[in-house]
């Protein structure tokens, strides 16, 4: 990139003790803005098929197309993150985030909408390995548990408010008003991060092996879109879909497994022989699919069961948003100072007895509770999610950093899309069984909604037992010291 040479020189990769560096301010920022899009447009369906005159599934592409982007392009950025400077990448996905929101804003139809969509996509996936990388670079492993709480804020919180941002907003205007907002904010957090930011670590040079980019792209971008297919499609269809994505996946591993022979994969998979990393790796994807589905679950059970309507949907599971991003610092600090264990098996544990609790929602269950479930789940996927994170890339060595966030941000999009086609296509089967059996409509959806909760607190069961694995710190094998004093 020839823009790397006119980039002022890497900074030495440390900081001062306690202190959050800028970058990481300004990383954090910026991928809260462009995770909150992942999931604004859930409230907005609605007023999408009546203003595009599209389906319900139709519509449903914009969410899924983004989640299809995410998992097409994380796998390729691990080689994109060595290969360019920390401020072109920042560039990168900032532009084309800034980029695809200028064009939904004006799109003519659906099919323009959907392009921008895509887009934004592209940005967002560079955007979050590039946080992940940088701050295992430059802040010291003793503060890494209470700057990753800052990071868990923008990661798991954004898609959390989501639902609540657009919930208000559409309150105000049309579906355009979405990106309106957004625009002004993200270009000027993109103003100030290229102003302020510093490039961090030495890039690499590499060529990029094609068929690695294609079987990854096809890998698990097919698997995502198989997934989603289940959503009221034809199942033979999908598993079809899914089978071929896995098979390319499979190809893919062994490409990389020769590359690694020679020293130049596109995506390092050494990473997993790390154990820590792996057990971190596997708990963060069976609480995401919890996460994503419940998330899913409660929304519709709201409006389409108790009848309330978006804005007071969004206003009922604030709290709980809110509630996660607060706690992320200091769940954060406790890292640092306890180690991991004392947060992950109790968090671990509420999440599995807030799902339990989700699994007798009914016609008449107080909005209190429904309210203290949510805030429970949340506050215990915050006790989770900070030192997953930290431990999990805690445990690889630094020149693998890039390729251990790039495996962990796709796996939580292929994560994200396996929990929303399980609880879609459970809830659609039970819902229809109960209805030839006599049952109305509404009885109906609310069997399918309890039984989808069924299979949430039974992943939750997994989510502990991996827990029970984790160690209390991060001691490493890539000739660095462990995470700790």
């Amino acid at each position: 990139m020839s823009s790397r040479l006119l980039d002022p020189p890497a900074t030495p990769a440390a900081t001062r003790k306690g202190r959050t560096p800028p970058v990481i301010r300004l990383l954090v920022l910026a991928t809260f803005v462009v995770i909150l899009n992942e999931t604004i447009m859930i409230n907005a369906i609605p007023r999408l098929m009546t203003a595009l005159h599209i389906t319900e599934q139709t519509a449903q592409w914009l969410s899924t197309a983004f989640m299809l982007t995410m998992a097409a392009v994380i796998p390729i950025t691990g080689w994109f993150l060595q290969r360019v400077s920390t401020r072109s990448a920042y560039a990168t996905a900032m532009g084309l985030f800034l980029a695809g929101t200028a064009l939904a804003i004006v799109a003519p139809t659906f099919e323009v909408l959907l392009g921008a969509r895509i887009i934004q996509a592209a940005g967002t996936a560079v955007m979050m390995p590039l946080l992940m990388t940088t701050l295992m670079r430059v802040v010291p492993e003793e503060d890494r548990g209470r700057v990753m709480g800052n990071v868990t804020l923008a990661m798991s919180v954004a898609p959390a408010m989501g639902p609540t941002v657009s919930g208000i907003i559409l309150h105000f205007g049309s579906w355009r008003l979405l990106f309106a907002v957004v625009l002004p904010i993200a270009a000027l957090i993109t103003w100030g991060g290229l102003k302020r930011l510093e490039n961090v670590g030495e890039s690499q040079v590499s060529s990029i092996d094609w068929l690695s980019a294609v079987t990854a792209a096809a890998g698990f971008g097919g698997l995502v879109y198989g997934l989603s297919r289940f959503e009221g499609g034809d199942a033979r269809v999908a598993s079809a879909i899914v089978v071929a994505g896995l098979v390319t996946i499979g190809v893919f591993v062994l490409r990389q497994l020769s590359l690694q022979k020679r020293g130049v994969p596109l995506l390092d998979l050494r990473t997993l022989r790390h154990r820590t990393y792996t057990v971190a790796l596997i708990m963060m994807s069976v609480a995401f699919m919890a996460m994503l589905g419940s998330m899913i679950l409660l929304p519709l059970y709201l409006q389409s069961v108790r009848g309330l309507s978006a804005l007071e949907t969004g206003l009922l599971v604030m709290p709980g948003g809110l509630a996660m991003g607060l706690l992320g610092p200091t769940v954060g600090r406790m890292f640092d100072r306890f180690g991991g264990r004392v947060l992950v098996v109790p968090g671990a544990i509420g999440i599995m007895l807030a799902l339990a609790g989700f699994t007798q929602v009914s016609m008449t269950m107080p909005y209190w509770q429904v309210l203290g479930l949510h805030s429970l789940l949340m506050v215990s996927l915050a006790a989770t999610f900070t030192p997953v994170f930290t431990l999990g890339l805690g445990a690889v060595p630094p020149p693998l950093y890039s390729h251990g966030s790039s495996i962990l941000s796709t796996l939580q999009q292929v994560a994200a899309a396996f929990g929303t086609a399980l609880v879609v296509t459970v809830m659609s089967a039970r819902a229809e069984t109960l209805k030839a059996t006599g049952v109305t409509d509404t009885l109906a959806a609310l069997g399918g909604m309890r039984l989808a909760f069924v299979i949430g607190a039974v992943l939750s069961v997994a989510v502990v037992a991996t827990a029970l694995l984790l160690p209390a710190r991060a001691a490493n094998s890539g000739g660095h010291q462990p995470v700790g004093h």
